[in-house]
């Protein structure tokens, strides 16, 4: 599944578990705040001053490459 903006924090949270660490180089650290799941990517984007599409383009690097399969 593509990580897109219109999706929270959350949503990617429960897609791939692992995926934190790229949240955390973009200085987002508060993964499981109630805010994470109100606001979409593209917002939390804007309020921490990050691009999207390069947050994107890790988000989905990092997905591609370590699909979550749970156990």
């Amino acid at each position: 599944m593509k990580i897109t903006s219109d999706m929270t924090i959350a949503q990617v949270m429960r897609l791939n578990p692992e995926i934190a660490p790229v949240f955390f180089e973009f200085g987002m650290h508060c993964l499981s705040c109630p805010v994470a799941s109100a606001e979409s990517l593209e917002e939390a984007a804007e309020v921490h001053g990050i691009d999207v599409d390069e947050m994107l383009v890790k988000l989905n690097e990092f997905n591609d490459a370590h699909p979550y399969e749970e156990k």
